[in-house]
Order: C-alpha cells, then structure tokens, then sequence
C-alpha cells in the first residue's frame, strides 16, 4: 500500500481540540503551513522581515520566538523537524495531524479558527507547566 491509499490516521478529539488551539495561538499564518505542507520551511525563512514578507507571519518575530513557538506546535505533534544526512536540520515540516488540520482549514476556505482568552489561557499553561498532552 503507498502512504497515499493509506487510511487517514484517526485523532482523538482533545488531541485535534489542543492542537487547533495551539494553531490559533501561534504568532504564524496558515500560508506558513501550507507551504509546510509540500517542502520544509527553515527558520530563517519564517524569523525576521522575512518571515511578513513571504505572509508566513503578520509582523516580524526574533528568531528565538519563531523557535520557540515552533518547537511548541512539534511538543503537540503538529511539526517535525528535517532530518538530512547530516542530522536534524533547522526546517520545519507538518506531520500527519498537521497535514490533517491544513487540509481541513483550506476546505473550509478560512484561516485558524480565532481562538478565546480561555483558550490561549490554557495553551499558554499547558505550554508553561509542560503539562502532559
């Protein structure tokens, strides 16, 4: 079987409910995703001007920031990292969840779903404590 005639993988509800909430409190815009989708998108490509200029963000991020909030979305499991043969690279890529969620929004036609203080209050825990997810 191809990984394209494979079955989606099927996520539990509070795992698509956490990672749709961390993707509507990113600093990120769903252009950055969906590039993500079909290539890897380095740091720098995302952190400064660069990143507003290609609409991968709405206003520029230190480079720490742009990591950090990266690295976030991989601990919910919605990116990973690219691996060359070398080692781990400084791209980002989507994973099938990810996948998954782009692919719902752009059917939809919409961007991330806003998201209320409630929500960015218990991302922002979660994300503080490092609390199981």
């Amino acid at each position: 079987m191809s990984s394209s005639t494979l079955p989606p993988i099927i996520y539990s509800q509070p795992t698509l409910d956490r990672a749709s909430r961390a993707l509507g409190c990113a600093p990120f815009t769903v252009t950055l995703f969906a590039a993500m989708r079909s290539q890897g998108i380095s740091l720098n490509a995302i952190a400064g001007s660069s990143g507003v200029e290609k609409n991968y963000t709405q206003h520029p991020l230190l480079e720490l920031s742009a990591e950090s909030n990266l690295i976030w979305l991989i601990q919910v499991g919605l990116l990973r990292r690219e691996v060359d043969g070398q080692g781990i690279t400084d791209s980002f890529r989507l994973t099938p969840l990810g996948h998954q969620l782009v692919k719902q929004w752009e059917m939809q036609g919409e961007s991330f779903s806003s998201v209320s203080w409630c929500d960015r209050i218990a991302n922002a825990a979660h994300r503080w404590l490092r609390l199981p997810i």
